[in-house]
């Protein structure tokens, strides 16, 4: 069973709406303690995490960047984490990539805690 399956993604003009969707597997999900979310990787740049949904408590982690224009939500019944992308810009431009910590979730997200990834989806925002 493949832990997390990613889709959405695309291209769009800078204003624009995108979303995401991860699914994670029924016994990833099952851990006491779960953080998942999106990270991002634009050409030249580091891996940044963009929103993080802290899956017991229900906080959420943003990316100054992305505050009031991204929302990220989750969906239990469906072990789903959603990324909801809203007025765009060409800085939103890059892979995007879910991961899923299932140990220790730390604010602000640590890489290094996040031990599953998704295959990563590509995000193009035209101007």
């Amino acid at each position: 069973e493949v832990p997390l399956v990613e889709s959405g993604g695309g291209s769009v003009q800078a204003g624009g709406s995108l979303s995401l969707s991860c699914a994670a597997s029924r016994y990833i999900w099952r851990s006491s303690s779960i953080c998942m979310g999106w990270f991002r990787q634009a050409p030249g740049k580091e891996r940044e995490a963009v929103a993080i949904e802290y899956i017991r408590s229900g906080n959420k982690y943003y990316a100054d960047s992305v505050k009031g224009r991204f929302t990220i939500s989750q969906d239990k019944a469906l072990n789903t984490v959603y990324l909801q992308m809203s007025s765009t810009n060409t800085e939103a431009t890059a892979m995007y990539y879910c991961a899923l910590g299932a140990s220790v979730c730390t604010t602000p997200p640590l890489e290094s805690e996040y031990n599953h990834w998704g295959q990563g989806t590509q995000v193009t925002v035209s101007s």
